[in-house]
């Protein structure tokens, strides 16, 4: 993880997209560590179903985002735009994550959405309800989550973990 902080290339559009749709207040590391927990940081990544790039933007995705952000400008092949996309991306989920619960559960709510799509965590907010746990902590989606995806949950609690681990070495 120690060679991360090495790979600056890219550090200008977090920092830069993260000002614009986050404000200058929240900490950028946060998606170049996301950006390492999807790509490696690899401009050429591709999985196979089809996401790309050094945040893993699947096509509709992207559709989806530069219809409504014309700022995105480029292709999703382009790491800058790839960048843009994926923080922008972000921040529309964040914004759907309004109830009143810790920072870092906010964050983690805002990951583990563009993980695990945002059905799949509010089907898990359900489950924990109507189990008496609290829906708005990240701790209640991680015991409820495997009820809604299965072994992929697995997937999505260690990616929630290594973006963590990752920002933990960026700082």
């Amino acid at each position: 993880l120690e060679r991360y902080k090495r790979v600056v290339k890219y550090d200008k559009y977090f920092s830069k997209y993260s000002k614009r749709y986050f404000g200058p207040g929240f900490d950028w590391h946060y998606f170049k560590a996301q950006a390492v927990a999807e790509s490696r940081l690899k401009a050429d990544a591709r999985s196979r179903v089809g996401a790309l790039g050094v945040m893993q933007i699947m096509p509709k995705t992207f559709e989806e985002i530069t219809k409504k952000n014309p700022g995105i400008k480029g292709t999703r092949k382009q790491p800058r735009w790839n960048i843009g996309a994926g923080i922008y991306y972000d921040r529309m989920i964040w914004n759907l994550w309004k109830a009143k619960r810790p920072h870092m559960d906010r964050i983690n709510f805002m990951f583990g959405s563009y993980n695990a799509g945002k059905g799949n965590i509010i089907k898990a907010q359900k489950i924990a309800k109507n189990k008496g746990l609290n829906p708005n902590t990240w701790e209640s989606i991680e015991s409820t989550l495997p009820d809604v995806t299965g072994k992929r949950s697995k997937e999505t609690i260690g990616y929630i973990n290594k973006i963590g681990e990752i920002k933990g070495v960026l700082r």
